[in-house]
């Protein structure tokens, strides 16, 4: 006779047992239960398969972090609330362009799984890729720059200009500002004078008030383009070598989520040259106006 089900202490906090695995287990402790109810049972008591999240920061947060998101959020939503754009921006992470195994699974005949190269080095005539996102919050788009060249300050705003050249200015052709969440680092970097540089070039040539807001060291996984964008790329392309660049820009762009995602991909092989610097005469001809309290991560920058 089948005995009550109960919860060993083997499984009371987390498994990554399968459930024909839980099943044997408990049949070895004279539990009789099949794997639909070891499942109904797992759900009931409030446990699912979960992957790793990154969420613990390194060191100490900034002591300012909640107040800097709350800032992010009011200034979006008032952006949000009279119609004006308001995008998130960041750098995907590259990827080698080959025959490479590219993690996840798809669905194939029985036993022909795809074959890829038994090594994940970088093949120096095929390069890589670097995808820089824009996220726009207003209707839910994606558009994504592939640079084939170098992660720079002047590709990351080539990407946004390249946004509203072929999208932002028809979907919002009377807007005169935008505003743009980004990280702390990287070519978006709050510290990085050429980023700010070429977004004055930007602004001028658009006629366009920049805002910018900045998240803290450590919490780009709150800037939406992550969640919001990039996680459904690499869940499109999973299992799914990128043979070639152009291989990269059509599964990017084929990404669409049950939602109404619809993402926007292009190719950039403009070569972009490492370690420009901005001279100190010409950052000081940036327009550009500070956002008490947190000046270092909040201003605007407006046409020369």
């Amino acid at each position: 006779m089948a005995q009550p089900m109960e919860t060993p202490n083997v499984y009371s906090h987390s498994t990554t047992e399968s459930l024909r695995k839980l099943e044997n287990e408990l049949s070895n402790r004279n539990i009789k239960a099949g794997r639909t109810a070891i499942s109904k049972a797992l759900d009931t008591m409030g446990y699912s398969k979960q992957a790793n999240q990154k969420m613990l920061q390194i060191g100490e947060p900034h002591p300012d972090r909640n107040a800097q998101f709350e800032h992010i959020n009011k200034t979006a939503a008032e952006y949000l609330e009279v119609g004006e754009p308001v995008i998130s921006v960041d750098t995907k992470k590259k990827e080698n362009i080959g025959n490479f195994k590219n993690n996840g699974e798809e669905y194939r005949n029985k036993k022909d799984p795809r074959k890829v190269l038994d090594h994940d080095f970088p093949i120096e005539e095929l390069g890589k890729i670097a995808p820089y996102g824009v996220y726009n919050l207003n209707n839910n788009t994606g558009f994504v720059n592939v640079g084939t060249s170098h992660d720079t300050s002047e590709f990351a705003v080539e990407s946004i200009s390249r946004w509203w050249e072929s999208v932002g200015k028809h979907t919002f052709p009377n807007t005169g500002k935008i505003y743009i969440t980004c990280d702390s680092g990287g070519s978006n970097g709050y510290r990085v004078r050429m980023w700010k540089y070429q977004l004055q070039q930007f602004a001028t040539r658009t006629g366009l008030e920049i805002e910018v807001s900045h998240f803290p060291r450590g919490a780009s996984k709150w800037n939406k383009v992550e969640h919001r964008l990039f996680c459904y790329i690499s869940k499109n392309w999973q299992g799914k070598p990128l043979v070639d660049v152009q291989t990269a820009v059509d599964l990017i762009g084929a990404t669409k989520t049950t939602t109404g995602l619809e993402v926007i991909c292009v190719r950039d092989d403009t070569e972009y040259k490492l370690a420009r610097k901005v001279s100190d005469e010409d950052f000081e001809t940036i327009n550009i106006d500070k956002i008490m309290p947190f000046e270092a991560w909040n201003y605007i920058i407006r046409p020369a």
